[in-house]
């Protein structure tokens, strides 16, 4: 398929009230308000196609910026093209879904993290929490730097209510993929979600509401996910 036809599936696919839901949570236009089930039919035509990827993404259209992630290829993306697209993403599906999901899967995906998270810019910040955490989530303890994940709880404990808004929403993400995929950090981050209490973010109007990390935690230790690790982070 090429990217013109794509489009034109996307907008057959455009639904009224999924594209008016997600503008109140951030997404402009051009876009068609297409829903994830729907953009995963047109990726059963396309499989992973790293070309036809960076080609949607550069649309700038969010239904096609979103897909573009689903397709990408974690074994040919480049570091640049990564922050190409960081650079690009203009709302949270796409800087904090999108680009971390692919970013998490590449060879140098804790390296991004990690740049991300340091950077003055919000949407880029949050882009490194949310590789950060998709990080863990893929790789097996013993090839993760557990030092530095714990450091990393030590600065949400310091930092998260004074840091920019979605930043805080990452963080807290943080704490809460820390404390379920990594066994050692599991005690840790609950201790964290503690003392860091409430975590306020503004979720721009909508009914979403910040989990409790702690809470959140302890459900997965009552069904056994602590400790499990994904095959994909993209969904």
């Amino acid at each position: 398929m090429t990217t013109a036809e794509i489009l034109r599936e996307l907008e057959n696919y455009g639904d009224a009230q999924t594209k008016k839901t997600l503008m109140r949570h951030g997404a402009r236009e051009p876009f068609f308000g297409v829903k994830v089930q729907d953009l995963k039919k047109i990726l059963k035509k396309t499989k992973k196609n790293h070309e036809l990827s960076l080609e949607l993404y550069s649309t700038g259209n969010s239904d096609a910026m979103y897909l573009a992630g689903l397709m990408a290829d974690e074994k040919k993306i480049t570091e640049a093209q990564l922050n190409n697209w960081v650079e690009k993403a203009y709302w949270f599906y796409l800087n904090e879904f999108t680009v971390p999901m692919v970013a998490a899967e590449t060879p140098f995906g804790f390296e991004l993290a990690m740049k991300w998270i340091g950077s003055q810019d919000e949407r880029i910040a949050s882009a490194g929490w949310s590789t950060l955490s998709f990080y863990a989530g893929l790789r097996k303890d013993e090839d993760l730097d557990i030092s530095v994940y714990s450091s990393m709880l030590d600065k949400v404990e310091n930092e998260i209510h004074s840091s920019q808004n979605r930043v805080r929403h990452t963080m807290n993400g943080f704490v809460i993929a820390t404390g379920i995929h990594i066994k050692e950090l599991t005690g840790k981050a609950k201790e964290v979600s503690s003392k860091v209490g409430k975590v306020n973010v503004d979720m721009n109007g909508t009914a979403c509401k910040v989990p409790s990390a702690s809470e959140y935690i302890d459900k997965s230790i009552a069904i056994g996910q602590i400790g499990k690790k994904r095959k994909s982070s993209r969904c």
